[in-house]
């Protein structure tokens, strides 16, 4: 069964954004010769999953490309990510040997900076200030949708359009309709989107649940009954990081998903779902059961600590964006699986991770190198196995990709599409904050009544229904 895909109009309230993205004239580009250090990759990816440290190699000593349409573009190019986590950076390392064999006397600069959460809170913030004292990075990492368009770089008119490069580069043609529409305002793409990660994964250790006799869970219901096992055996049934906002955040989507439907989820960021809701109640009060069969020292805990906790089998579960498979690949640890988050089932929470150009930057030739590269299927293909994302290209040459990365796709050709609002791509950054530090602060004291009236201010101050 085909499930309905929930268009922008449907998910995203956008304040000054227009109607869907306009058509992207020009012709395709004629689909390239798969890059050296993309078919390095598919020569290392084993059965199940790659071997990190044997694609970062392969990525490494892959013979460039011959006669580069690069070779006069010369200077250095600044980039700035958050991806500085094992799966991560051999994944940044392929996007990188793709722009060498391109470009290759540009000097690659990687201003990768770790820290905050996986949203990158350290890296924004030092990207602010650069951006706000005129001296913007060539490119930088930032999710797809609201969290640049929604009173933010683009309303500040610091970047600029790219519906040019989307023509010139064919990519009307295989990006899905859906991601160009979640990148434009004013019926122009700002950015170009590298990949699509699903958020709304429950990742499950085999040892916890092999010794536990006991199957996933795929409700909530399901969850506490199983959890409760796993209390008896002195073993978390999830794990949770909250020594920073976000993390709680998104397992708190999860658990909105499943009780209101997508529809109504999604109906929080175009006006039609009231964040008054009773859904609103009773999620929070889920929550709160919820952390009581956390690991009890979850507000001292980061979000990497929670990957070595899982690889250890000191807990169950967690629920976490397909990030996940890179990182832990990374530690050579393969005894998991993994499902929709509970109540998830046949929903797909998208984001999607994406460089955009900043006006005045220094170096724009290597600047729009990058983003070509960025959008390129040799790109995509040198980046996403490892990084445990899909590619938003429909092109990809499938011999690349694990069985996790083959499941992904399926299901993103089928699930209704729903927007995480914690990744960026249901709304602007400062809701997005808000929300985070209302769920961060219920964390701590699981007030409900207080956390409904956090989030009733947030959605006021951002324009949402509150009644």
């Amino acid at each position: 069964m085909k499930h309905r895909i929930i268009n922008r109009r449907e998910f995203l309230k956008v304040s000054a954004v227009g109607a869907a993205a306009a058509a992207v004239a020009g012709c395709a580009a004629t689909p390239a010769q798969v890059a050296p250090a993309a078919t390095a990759v598919a020569e290392k990816v084993a059965e199940g999953a790659p071997t990190v440290a044997a694609v970062a190699t392969a990525v490494a000593e892959a013979p460039a490309a011959e006669a580069p349409a690069g070779a006069d573009v010369t200077g250095k190019l600044e980039i700035f990510s958050w991806w500085t986590s094992g799966g991560e950076i051999e994944a940044l390392e392929g996007l990188f040997k793709v722009m060498k064999e391109r470009y290759p006397n540009v000097e690659i600069v990687n201003a990768a900076i770790a820290g905050g959460t996986s949203s990158g809170g350290d890296m924004k913030a030092v990207l602010q200030t650069r951006m706000m004292g005129g001296d913007p990075p060539e490119s930088f990492q930032i999710h797809l949708g609201g969290e640049l368009l929604v009173g933010s770089y683009v309303e500040a008119g610091l970047m600029e359009p790219l519906d040019t490069l989307y023509a010139d580069e064919g990519w009307d043609k295989v990006f899905p309709p859906l991601l160009i529409e979640i990148a434009s305002k004013d019926g122009k793409p700002w950015s170009v989107p590298v990949n699509i990660h699903r958020a709304n994964v429950l990742w499950a250790a085999d040892k916890p649940f092999a010794d536990a006799g006991v199957e996933v869970p795929k409700t909530w219901d399901e969850f506490f009954v199983v959890a409760e096992k796993f209390k008896e055996m002195g073993i978390p049934a999830i794990l949770i990081a909250e020594n920073a906002a976000g993390f709680t955040a998104q397992v708190w989507e999860t658990m909105l998903i499943a009780l209101m439907g997508p529809e109504k989820f999604a109906g929080l960021f175009n006006g039609k779902t009231s964040w008054a809701d009773e859904d609103i109640t009773t999620g929070l009060q889920m929550l709160g059961k919820m952390l009581d069969y956390a690991n009890p020292d979850y507000l001292a805990t980061s979000w990497g600590d929670v990957n070595d906790l899982f690889v250890t089998g000191k807990a169950a579960m967690m629920i976490m964006g397909d990030w996940t498979p890179g990182v832990l690949w990374s530690k050579d640890f393969r005894d998991f699986t993994w499902q929709p988050a509970p109540g998830n089932t046949d929903i797909y929470q998208m984001l999607s991770d994406s460089f955009p150009l900043p006006k005045d930057v220094k170096n724009r030739e290597a600047a729009l190198g990058w983003l070509k590269v960025c959008g390129s299927k040799e790109g995509q293909d040198a980046f996403n196995p490892a990084k445990g994302s899909i590619p938003a290209r429909t092109d990809a040459d499938l011999s690349l990709y694990t069985d996790y990365h083959k499941w992904a796709i399926e299901h993103w050709k089928t699930d209704t599409i729903v927007p995480s609002l914690v990744h960026g791509a249901a709304a602007g950054l400062a809701f997005m904050t808000d929300f985070m530090n209302a769920v961060n602060v219920f964390a701590s004291n699981k007030d409900v009544e207080a956390a409904k009236s956090a989030l009733l201010t947030a959605a006021t101050d951002a324009g949402y229904k509150t009644s």
